[in-house]
């Protein structure tokens, strides 16, 4: 069923003046170009865009407005042309009930003042000075839609010539395209939370009211269950994909790498069952030893599901599954992390986490340890060892907000190299340009679980965006 809403759908309309066209030769149809200009430039395989034309009446805004409802948009792209009536524009707006980006477009840096002062034809002056009019009904628009309480985004720039208006229009879609696969994702629960972990639990109504999240409740024993018919033949075609995946300890026991291999098999099939875009879990496992042989041998699985685009989260971390999600849907990563210690010496924090991490993010090959017990859980087994990418990364913590549901916490800073804490888990080395003391006390401050999400690149101009879409509270600490 999901299938059919992959794409992304995209309303564009152009904002004009019917009482210019009888009166300036060739300024509507110059106006048509400039919007189909923008219709082939936000063109791309994963979006459909539905250019509905010059909008330059009332009653064709209450056509198009219809028309966004019937073609079930998901983002509308406003690029006002010229002068135009706010009465134009707000039947779209109201019936649309999507976000909107007004475009503040001039075809060109500047009028040719000279050449534009030579036109023989004063009337003519006015329909070429009415070509690069675009920014002067903007601020009739914005009142109206403030006055409303009608959110909107604006990127104000040039048709040609400006790359980065079109970076800031790209990143708009590329924010709605996230928005858009978040809200139609399916995100399995499996287990329970860990005991006396409070920051984690979470209203899982505000969860799918503020995301759109379907949630899944699975059982550990489905999981159980689905591993003992793997047949040996899948598990050996597991264990040649391990190898190619990860950088295997010689010292890892085969029994080990088997029962991982077994396991993963049956994730695999539970997220196909289940139709899983992102999973969190935990189970304490104890009581019933099949139970705890799945459990314990899950995070090879985890971990390749992660690199896989369905990221998973340990200890039940709804949250933070979101917050990777976003990142890996970016392009960026999006691995479990935590803060492990202070080096006060070196003015740098060192992050990572057990479980699952994301290998098309890390430094040098996944390592794969064996681990004679897992720190406060139950079992051992094999574990993840990597390093983040050294170079820029963004931390983004999905946090609860009382009034927005969640707000999106993000910090921008670099991986370093440097000597990691070698004990079979995700670790790496932060800086922030704040220093280490008051990075601690500033993110600390906004109350986000002690989990967050980490990728490479500075993202945060674009997670914001993704956070307006969604219409969730956002804050950036450096």
């Amino acid at each position: 069923m999901k299938s059919q809403y992959k794409e992304l759908r995209v309303g564009l309309i152009g904002l004009g003046l019917e009482a210019y066209w009888g009166q300036f030769e060739g300024l509507e149809e110059r106006l048509i170009g400039y919007l189909s200009e923008v219709g082939k430039k936000i063109a791309g395989d994963t979006r459909r865009i539905f250019n509905f034309g010059l909008v330059d009446t009332p009653g064709k805004g209450l056509d198009a407005g219809h028309a966004c409802r019937q073609f079930d948009v998901d983002l509308l792209l406003v690029y006002v042309t010229t002068y135009a009536l706010s009465s134009t524009v707000l039947p779209v707006i109201l019936r649309a009930k999507v976000p909107i980006v007004l475009l503040n477009l001039q075809p060109d840096a500047t009028i040719e003042y000279a050449k534009f002062n030579q036109m023989s034809s004063r009337t003519a002056m006015t329909g070429e000075w009415l070509a690069y009019c675009s920014s002067c009904p903007v601020p009739e628009i914005t009142n109206v839609l403030k006055r409303l309480d009608i959110p909107f985004q604006q990127v104000t720039g040039m048709l040609h010539g400006d790359p980065e208006c079109w970076i800031q229009i790209e990143q708009w879609l590329r924010a709605a395209e996230v928005a858009h696969t978040i809200s139609h994702s399916r995100l399995g629960l499996m287990g329970h939370y860990y005991s006396g972990m409070l920051d984690i639990a979470t209203d899982l109504t505000q969860i799918s009211g503020r995301f759109g999240i379907h949630i899944e409740m699975l059982e550990v024993d489905e999981l159980t269950a689905l591993r003992r018919n793997v047949t040996d033949d899948a598990v050996q075609n597991k264990l040649a994909t391990f190898h190619e995946f990860f950088e295997i300890d010689d010292d890892c026991p085969n029994i080990e790498l088997h029962q991982a291999a077994q396991t993963s098999v049956a994730l695999d099939r539970l997220v196909a069952a289940n139709d899983l875009d992102l999973l969190a879990y935990y189970y304490k496992g104890s009581g019933v030893r099949e139970n705890e042989e799945t459990m314990s041998s899950i995070i090879l699985g985890t971990s390749m599901l992660t690199g896989e685009g369905i990221p998973v989260a340990g200890e039940y971390e709804v949250k933070n599954a979101i917050a990777m999600k976003i990142m890996d849907l970016l392009g960026v990563g999006g691995s479990f992390t935590e803060y492990y210690a202070m080096d006060f010496a070196e003015d740098l924090i060192l992050m990572g986490h057990d479980g699952p991490g994301h290998v098309r993010i890390a430094q040098e090959k996944i390592k794969v340890r064996p681990l004679q017990l897992y720190h406060g859980k139950v079992g051992k087994g094999l574990s993840v060892e990597m390093s983040v990418k050294y170079g820029p990364v963004t931390l983004l913590s999905v946090v609860e907000h009382k009034d927005r549901g969640f707000t999106l916490l993000v910090a921008e800073g670099l991986s370093v190299p440097g000597e990691i804490l070698e004990i079979g888990n995700t670790n790496s080395r932060y800086r922030f340009s704040l220093g280490a003391r008051r990075f601690v006390e500033e993110w600390n401050s906004h109350g986000p679980a002690h989990h967050c999400a980490i990728g490479v690149g500075h993202i945060a101009s674009q997670i914001y965006k993704v956070g307006q879409l969604l219409d969730l509270d956002f804050k950036q600490i450096c």
